[in-house]
Parts: C-alpha cells; sequence; structure tokens
C-alpha cells in the first residue's frame, strides 16, 4: 500500500470518532425535549445547559476533524 492510500484510510479511521458526539448530540437533544415536556417553565434554563452541553460534545467531534485533515495535508 502506498503513502497515500495510508493517509486517506487513516483519515477515514479517524473520521469514526465522530460517530459518539453524533449519538450523544442526539441524546442531549432527547432529554432537552423531555425536560421541556415535562416542565416549559424551565425551558430557558434547559436550552441554555444543552447547547452548552452541544457545544462541548461537538468538540470532540472537531478534534477528530483536525486529525484526520492533519493526516491527509501534513503527513
Amino acid at each position: 500500500m502506498d503513502a497515500a492510500a495510508a493517509q486517506f484510510l487513516g483519515a477515514g479511521l479517524a473520521m469514526l470518532g465522530a460517530i459518539g458526539p453524533g449519538i450523544g448530540i442526539g441524546l442531549l437533544a432527547q432529554g432537552a425535549m423531555q425536560g421541556i415536556a415535562r416542565n416549559p417553565d424551565a425551558s430557558g434554563d434547559i436550552q441554555t445547559n444543552m447547547i452548552l452541553a452541544i457545544a462541548f460534545t461537538e468538540a470532540v467531534a472537531i478534534y477528530c476533524l483536525v486529525v484526520a485533515l492533519l493526516l491527509i495535508f501534513v503527513a
């Protein structure tokens, strides 16, 4: 296998790490929707905490993207 093929294979494998944040964001949204449905008065606090948690979860997916891009363009 030549080096270019190994770079693309490694980048693809690095992006498998984005599966976890995708599932996590879905579960966060599900929990927030259930919380708002049960207690509409707390929707502002729930939404604020949901957006903050989504930002932290999305950071993991961005790290995977950065690693994949480094493997493609730098290595």
